[in-house]
């Protein structure tokens, strides 16, 4: 009998510059960051995402965490991995791989996002897919500006605060 129960293996990197940060993958890869420091979190993530085992494993995750914990602390600017995608809808799918595309030190608008995924209208609805991005960090999401240039909501972290600091980040200061 084959277990149909889709499963994630979780793991805690405890000394990022952001803090506590949980990370997720699944048979199909990387599926889900928290930055924060109460496993609840990522668990319920998870939960809502149709994941049914949660099962912690560090050697699993590890060489995510360590790609991560490079990216944070100025060491790589690129990720190699894969990403499951298999809990997000089309659209935020569309709205994340071209957000995924966004060069490293660059900045894009909602709009922008919305005219490269040919739904000119949508940039309200790459906002709440951007709000909803399972993946941080690596889907660049902080990367994401208003129209007027300012920075304009971010989930991880310290909000605001953490968008901020991972822009400043990647323009090397």
């Amino acid at each position: 009998m084959v277990n149909l129960e889709k499963s994630a293996w979780i793991s805690k990197l405890s000394s990022s510059p952001l803090g506590v940060i949980w990370i997720a993958v699944s048979e199909n890869g990387l599926a889900a960051i928290e930055i924060h420091p109460e496993k609840d979190r990522i668990i319920k993530q998870l939960d809502k995402m149709g994941f049914k085992r949660i099962i912690e494993d560090a050697e699993r995750v590890s060489p995510i965490c360590k790609q991560i914990l490079d990216y944070l602390t100025g060491k790589r600017r690129t990720f190699d991995l894969d990403i499951d995608w298999s809990s997000m809808g089309h659209f935020q799918q569309n709205a994340l791989k071209a957000t995924l595309a966004i060069p490293f030190g660059k900045t894009a608008t909602y709009q922008d996002i919305a005219q490269q995924i040919n739904a000119p209208r949508a940039a309200r609805a790459v906002g709440r897919a951007e709000a909803t991005n399972p993946i941080p960090l690596v889907i660049p999401c902080h990367r994401v500006i208003g129209a007027d240039g300012k920075l304009h909501g971010y989930g991880g972290g310290k909000g605001i605060e953490t968008k901020a600091w991972l822009l400043q980040l990647e323009k090397g200061g």
